[in-house]
């Protein structure tokens, strides 16, 4: 293949460090034969990404955007995506030819990749989602385009529920909204066609055998791995995805939106995982 143009993209968020973003982006630059793409961490938050995007060169392709900068990355667009309007964040900033910026979220493809590939979903109507952050808002929006029709927000705090019940009204998505603790977990559980947990890392360990009744379960959490809640639905012959599954499936459209070629899927998984171990299998 032809050498390209050296183009630049990066990963913006706080902290930043770890983020495996530059292995997916590294490792699909390789496969397309963009030797003279690169791609980085920078560690900004919401205001530094503003002052960061704003001295751009052309040479810039995309940028990835993780916390706490989705929501301060849709003010830098001109274009907005309808899903990204929907979750009210965007992961992602394309550069466009003018100088000027596209914001999407392919959050919401990660949360269909992650519950289709590794959880084995194919078709339900209802739902039961842990937490009302920003990746709940996306899991929101991807049950929608998943054919679901209504959800159970489950939180510690339903006055913080807000702006997540404010995107499913958008998709289109019946929901209603719950104290975590006064949710009967395994009823619930066993009751919804898929579980999306979105809280952080021992959060649910208590309840995980009472979750673990679920046919579907999206968890997060992956690491340490397995986790009390994978291991819970595993033991009882459900399926499991993971926030690793999810981060490998919202790669694919970044990759695709920056450089306009298809994604090396294969490539990616087969870099991630071995960056991570080898833990999971990542299915594709």
């Amino acid at each position: 293949m032809a050498r390209s143009e050296p183009r630049r993209a990066a990963v913006l968020g706080s902290p930043i460090e770890h983020s495996l973003s530059p292995v997916l982006h590294g490792a699909a630059y390789a496969a397309l034969g963009l030797d003279d793409w690169t791609y980085e961490r920078v560690e900004a938050d919401a205001d530094r990404l503003v002052e960061f995007v704003a001295g751009l060169g052309p040479e810039w392709a995309g940028l990835s955007v993780t916390m706490p900068g989705k929501r301060a990355a849709l003010g830098v667009a001109s274009e907005v995506s309808e899903r990204a309007a929907a979750v009210g964040a965007a992961n992602t900033l394309v550069h466009r030819p003018d100088g000027s910026w596209a914001a999407d979220c392919t959050d919401v493809d990660g949360v269909v990749g992650a519950l289709r590939s590794a959880g084995g979903f194919t078709t339900g109507h209802s739902a039961l989602v842990l937490g009302a952050g920003g990746t709940a808002a996306a899991a929101l929006a991807a049950l929608a385009e998943l054919g679901l029709s209504e959800a159970t927000l489950a939180v510690r705090e339903p006055a913080r529920a807000r702006d997540a019940a404010e995107t499913a009204e958008r998709v289109g998505l019946r929901v209603r909204v719950e104290r975590l603790d006064r949710v009967a977990l395994a009823d619930a559980a066993a009751a919804a066609d898929v579980v999306v947990s979105t809280l952080p890392a021992g959060a649910l360990d208590a309840q995980a055998a009472e979750l673990g009744k679920a046919a579907c379960v999206l968890d997060v959490v992956y690491h340490p791995w397995p986790t009390p809640l994978a291991a819970a639905v595993t033991a009882a012959g459900g399926r499991i995805a993971t926030g690793l599954d999810m981060l490998l499936h919202q790669a694919f459209g970044q990759v695709e939106q920056f450089t306009g070629l298809s994604a090396p899927r294969e490539a990616m998984r087969d870099a991630l995982a071995a960056a991570t171990g080898g833990e999971l299998p990542l299915p594709l």
